[in-house]
């Protein structure tokens, strides 16, 4: 029963990892996508095989006018079967991000976001608890929804994941390479629209679920800051939500549904609602283990 378990949490190392990747921000803020990563276990080993996984998201920021935003994130991992520095070694790329925004009545733009590919180690602590560090990048491109900024992102997770539980608290620091540029794209300055602001940033996401056979439920939540300020009146933003999650393990797919209100937000001019989803589907062989879980990165 205890090995069942842990393979459980093990599994949900996999489509942690895929998403931790990547996942945007709306015409400001962070580069990855703040809660990007709820619902995964970050510090969590991943079985030996590929892997793909699909999040989507919608949702609303309650400014004026309302800024709505949609993603589809597809990316696919693989988890080796060896070890560095006694870690599982895990490489996750994710190229084709696509996302849609909409202020009501005044803007609209779709488009493809920065590419991501990254590597991944994971430590088994013992006792249920899992470590991983991921270092990986964002690559620059021309379009209206992607940052104006090539980017290095690195990721901090522990999980504790013994017994069905899945409690990982994900930090992500990402910094850019161009703070100010000549090309907006979606990260304008706020007194100088010709410019392109690229902050730094640091997000944590938080999951607290518990497995209930093929079940999972539990609370989610995140909050993401600027820590650098590209020019002299750039006013950070900073923000946190709290939500709930349903998950669900078919044969071969496991599926997770979640939902997020921020409860607090500076600079962003409202709060955001958010409804989100997640596929993560083992390919090839080894077999999934018994309920997979997203694994993590």
């Amino acid at each position: 029963m205890k090995a069942r378990a842990s393979m459980k949490l093990i599994g949900s190392a996999a489509a942690a990892l895929l998403l931790l990747f990547t996942a945007p921000s709306a015409l400001a803020g962070s580069v990855t996508q703040p809660g990007d990563t709820m619902g995964t276990a970050s510090g969590a080993q991943t079985p030996p095989g590929f892997i793909f996984t699909n999040q989507a998201n919608t949702g609303c920021r309650d400014t004026n006018p309302r800024t709505c935003f949609s993603t589809e994130v597809p990316l696919i991992a693989w988890s080796t079967p060896g070890r560095f520095l006694g870690a599982n070694l895990v490489f996750a790329a994710g190229p084709t991000t696509w996302v849609n925004v909409d202020i009501h009545d005044t803007y609209q733009a779709s488009g493809w976001f920065n590419p991501f590919a990254a590597a991944k180690l994971a430590w088994d602590l013992g006792d249920g608890w899992g470590f991983g560090y991921m270092l990986g990048g964002y690559a620059n491109v021309d379009s209206d929804v992607a940052y104006s900024s090539s980017s290095l992102n690195q990721r901090f997770g522990l999980s504790y994941t013994a017994d069905g539980w899945n409690l990982t608290a994900n930090v992500i620091w990402g910094i850019n390479f161009d703070q100010v540029t000549d090309d907006p794209q979606g990260t304008p300055c706020p007194t100088a629209p010709e410019l392109g602001c690229n902050p730094n940033f640091l997000n944590v996401d938080f999951t607290g679920t518990k497995r209930f056979g093929k079940w999972e439920l539990g609370p989610v939540g995140y909050y993401a800051t600027d820590i650098s300020t590209p020019v002299s009146d750039y006013r950070k933003q900073r923000a946190a939500a709290i939500g709930g999650l349903v998950g669900y393990s078919f044969k071969r797919v496991n599926s997770q549904i979640f939902a997020t209100t921020e409860f607090y937000e500076e600079n962003y001019g409202g709060k955001d609602t958010r409804l989100w989803s997640r596929l993560t589907i083992p390919l090839g062989n080894p077999p999934p283990p018994p309920n997979f879980r997203p694994f993590g990165l």
